[in-house]
């Protein structure tokens, strides 16, 4: 089967290529998935997982993405909850071959079933962005309705799932991002923008809650604004600076088949649209990576026609 793979750390983006490589095993609890559309972090080429397995041993050549829409077309042995033919989306585990692959082995708890009438590229936008959203404003959070909220990359993958999540618990949202985003962020439903390149961070005020996604310099400055008792979540980096009075946390996206299920319904019912960007075929998977291509949006692969 084609897959991209990646065998250079050094080289970057640069160092991915569409290759032959052989068919995924499913091991117990595992299902086989043709990938119909795969999504990927532009940073994962950094992350230790991308290069060795959880025992810390080389990987390579190894298959980066790790959001994927598509059909079972195999069970591993003791797998339950999914069937044969059944269309599903989720996420792949970090330290494994990921989904910019025609087939994929993926732990059926990963996933969750995709109704028939949702499509596969918004759900491959849908499935670690949404996550990430749920569990960094709720589980770590703890947004409540009248609450105030602060986003960073309001227009992101991330952000934008953020921004409506919010926006539908009751909350005022300040987002923020480059001034060319305003107008995109305005119709998320956003209260107040936040040009980066232009407004201190400060102008925001107080927040009970600051969702980042960033990092650095904008990281720092915004632990100033979360009031007693408020929270900032940040999944760029560990924060180097606590809230005076308040907590920081650092997290890293846990799979979640019943989460996945709510956002679908919400996806389908029209409650939560993902900003897809570029579509792209496999083979222009490598390019997509490239720093200097990256545009609006949720860039998202498309493997499989039809």
């Amino acid at each position: 089967m084609q897959a991209i793979t990646v065998r250079d750390r050094a080289a970057g983006s640069a160092g991915l290529s569409l290759t032959d490589i052989p068919y995924p095993h499913a091991a117990e609890n595992d299902v086989i998935v043709q990938v119909h559309a795969a999504g990927f972090t532009p940073g994962e080429l950094d992350w230790p997982a991308t290069w060795s397995d959880r025992a810390g041993r080389d990987r390579t050549p190894s298959v980066p993405g790790h959001e994927l829409s598509g059909v079972v077309v195999e069970l591993g042995y003791g797998t339950t909850g999914l069937t044969v033919g059944q269309r599903v989306f989720g996420l792949c585990d970090w330290a494994r071959d990921g989904s910019l692959a025609e087939y994929v082995a993926v732990e059926a708890r990963n996933l969750a079933p995709l109704p028939a009438d949702v499509d596969h590229i918004a759900a491959a936008a849908l499935a670690i962005s949404g996550l990430t959203a749920w569990q960094g404003l709720f589980d770590h959070g703890r947004l409540m309705t009248g609450q105030t909220v602060l986003i960073h990359g309001a227009t992101g993958g991330v952000g934008s799932i953020a921004v409506q999540l919010a926006r539908e618990a009751g909350a005022r949202v300040i987002g923020s991002g480059r001034a060319t985003a305003r107008e995109a962020a305005l119709g998320l439903g956003v209260d107040e923008f936040l040009d980066l390149q232009s407004d201190p961070v400060e102008d925001a005020g107080e927040v009970d809650l600051v969702f980042d996604v960033l990092g650095g310099e904008i990281l720092d400055r915004s632990t100033a604004l979360v009031r007693a008792g408020g929270t900032l979540v940040t999944i760029a980096e560990p924060p180097r600076i606590q809230p005076e009075n308040g907590q920081a946390v650092f997290f890293v996206v846990e799979p979640d088949r019943v989460r996945l299920a709510d956002l679908a319904r919400r996806l389908r019912e029209g409650r939560l649209k993902p900003i897809v960007g570029d579509v792209r075929p496999l083979r222009e998977a490598p390019a997509a990576f490239a720093p200097e291509r990256r545009n609006p949006g949720k860039t998202i692969i498309r493997v499989t026609e039809g």
